[in-house]
């Protein structure tokens, strides 16, 4: 389906999933485009360098990944090295994390071996607001002002670059729940930036 436009390429999975279930057999799919995996998937698996490196359901390969590099190929993520986090046992990997005393983001990296802990918060769980708006509900993560230096408008989607005073850029993905943008942010807007301990994920690979 690769060659098909957007609007036939969905038709197409449609079609593939009802013949599927109609015929009860199974399709095994290969596939680069993460979405329609996602789309079309009972269960994904991701390969590196031919191997399988995490087999799951699409929700759980999305929200609970088992390495930093399933984490950081799937979908988008900011990562932060955990400078609390002392060799943990293996099950914690994919606890959601408590609060944590100290945290500093960092760049993302492609590397998929990783002996250090981070922590990972999907960037359609990391919320940026106007200075002086409190967080809604759930405690925030050591909230901060921050620099917006990107704005690109996807249609339902808005996503922002925010800089750090670090240098490194933490990624925000918000829903367009207006029609207007009167709510939406612009470049050189300071703002902050959170995510909950909810929505953060441990790695230790």
């Amino acid at each position: 389906m690769a060659a098909l436009d957007k609007k036939l390429r969905e038709s197409t999975q449609a079609e593939l999933l009802a013949l599927q279930r109609r015929l009860g057999m199974t399709f095994i799919i290969v596939t680069h485009d993460q979405e329609e995996a996602m789309t079309v998937a009972d269960r994904i698996g991701v390969m590196d360098q031919g191997r399988l490196e995490q087999v799951a359901r699409p929700r759980e390969l999305y929200e609970a990944p088992n390495s930093r590099w399933i984490a950081e190929f799937v979908g988008d993520v900011n990562m932060f090295e955990d400078n609390s986090s002392r060799a943990r046992p293996a099950a914690s990997r994919l606890r959601r994390a408590t609060p944590a005393p100290s945290w500093s983001p960092s760049r993302a990296s492609r590397s998929p071996r990783r002996s250090s802990a981070s922590r990972s918060a999907r960037e359609d769980k990391t919320v940026a607001a106007r200075p002086g708006l409190r967080c809604d509900q759930r405690p925030c993560h050591q909230p901060a002002r921050r620099v917006v230096t990107d704005v690109s408008y996807l249609g339902g989607l808005t996503t922002y670059k925010v800089k750090l005073d670090t240098g490194a850029v933490l990624r925000s993905s918000m829903a367009n729940t207006a029609r207007l943008d009167l709510d939406a942010y612009t470049m050189s807007q300071r703002v902050i930036a959170w995510f909950t301990p909810d929505d953060c994920v441990v790695l230790e690979q």
